[in-house]
């Protein structure tokens, strides 16, 4: 068998599709998968609606998910060139092959082809026999000279040597087109193989760019793990014929293949993703995360100054990693590190306030930690142990009032932890500000 030719030939209309994504994962996976070659094109032939900004998007989209392209835009090859807005003369030496075959008339100003009437058979690799009658003739030309998509994507894959073409459920019924026109021309079919669709969340039908969960780019806006999301997309219609779920892409890569694809429709499951993603996230190394971290702050400008560069960002993420779900819950979740004028939660306030005497309890605690240890969590949580047990109330009884007082809510790390962070001013100054306005 020759090598596996794969391509993914997205059109510069509008955001990228996770639709879009995991068509293009699924042909990127099969060359990896095949030792082939996976080649990106671009339909850039509706000048109307196209757009260099959404071409832009495709490429800076399958490059954050590690797509990267053996053939296309950017890096050549030998079947070029790889955007329909560059191959006019390809499509007008294969229009004389057609016409010089007969099959073409011209009506309305329009070039039409004149299908063979004869049942095209597609031993889709995925959905089985698949047998179709294609009844009327075709336009390939629009009257205003322009070459319709089933001429031109035909064309593609011919010249561009495609053997293989895996694409959405949707494009079942373009396919005895395409078969007209490939033995018209002359040329072998490839094989075909068309994935499921993926459905919207909730209700019927087809998932939209209008859903909620759609844009790849929302998923880099909220510096979601690529990895994760590569690893949900593949999930998405493919089976791997066991119970894994999280799996390494090289893994992913041995085990893909197309009679694994499923037939049945696929449900997006916004949940599933998000719980993937935080496992991905929480399994990660320490620098790799703080690195994910500083970028998402300097994308959303929430950087004062230059200390996302500094040590003290990376003690803050080490506290935070093990106890959020997602990147974009740290500036929240880490808002007073990094300000004094950080919120304080009403709700939370009063609820501490109207337990036990946190007055004097916060009193007690800045006299001892005038003089305690912040070199380490340990030397802090025995400091406050140790006057717990000296007064015969619990660690508790301290700890509300004191994480209260000096970030202003009642979740977070570690109050040891935070503490050590702060240092022995900061967290004394906060305390004492508290006190003086009870």
């Amino acid at each position: 068998m020759s090598q596996v030719r794969v391509r993914f030939a997205p059109s510069p209309t509008g955001f990228f599709h996770i639709g879009s994504a995991r068509t293009a994962l699924f042909n990127w996976l099969y060359a990896r998968h095949t030792g082939g070659v996976f080649v990106l094109r671009i339909e850039d032939t509706d000048q109307a609606r196209n757009s260099e900004e959404f071409l832009n998007v495709i490429y800076d989209s399958l490059t954050w998910l590690g797509m990267t392209w053996d053939e296309g835009p950017k890096v050549g090859g030998a079947f070029g060139p790889y955007r329909q807005s560059e191959r006019a003369h390809i499509y007008a030496e294969y229009l004389e092959k057609l016409k010089a075959s007969g099959r073409t008339y011209e009506k309305d100003g329009a070039l039409f082809f004149k299908i063979s009437g004869e049942p095209q058979i597609i031993d889709d690799a995925i959905r089985g026999r698949v047998e179709r009658v294609e009844e009327k003739d075709f336009v390939i030309v629009r009257s205003d000279k322009t070459p319709v998509f089933h001429f031109v994507n035909v064309v593609d894959d011919i010249t561009m040597a495609i053997t293989h073409v895996i694409r959405g459920e949707d494009h079942l019924s373009n396919t005895s087109k395409h078969t007209e026109l490939f033995k018209a021309l002359g040329a072998p079919l490839p094989v075909y193989a068309h994935i499921p669709l993926i459905l919207k969340q909730n209700g019927p039908g087809k998932m939209s760019k209008r859903d909620q969960g759609a844009l790849v780019e929302e998923y880099q806006r909220r510096s979601y793990i690529p990895e994760a999301l590569v690893n949900f997309l593949s999930l998405l219609g493919w089976n791997p014929k066991d119970d894994s779920e999280k799996m390494p892409i090289a893994e992913i890569i041995r085990r893909f293949d197309l009679p694994g694809v499923n037939q049945s429709n696929a449900r997006f499951d916004d949940k599933k993703l998000a719980h993937m993603n935080m496992a991905y996230m929480l399994e990660m190394p320490a620098a790799r995360f703080c690195e994910l971290a500083r970028a998402h702050f300097r994308r959303h400008q929430l950087a004062a100054g230059d200390w996302p560069d500094g040590a003290y960002f990376g003690e803050v993420m080490a506290l935070a990693q093990p106890k959020i779900k997602a990147i974009d819950e740290l500036p929240g979740y880490t808002v007073y590190f990094f300000a004094e004028d950080y919120p304080i939660d009403p709700k939370v306030r009063e609820k501490v306030l109207a337990k036990g005497e946190p007055a004097a309890r916060l009193k007690e605690l800045i006299e001892v930690l005038r003089t305690a240890d912040f070199s380490s969590d340990a030397a802090v949580e025995s400091a406050i142990k140790t006057l717990a047990a000296s007064t015969n109330l619990g660690f508790g009884d301290y700890q509300s009032v004191a994480r209260l007082a000096v970030s202003g809510t009642n979740v977070g790390p570690s109050i040891t932890g935070m503490f050590r962070v702060l240092g022995k001013d900061r967290v004394l100054a906060r305390m004492e500000r508290f006190l003086a306005g009870l």
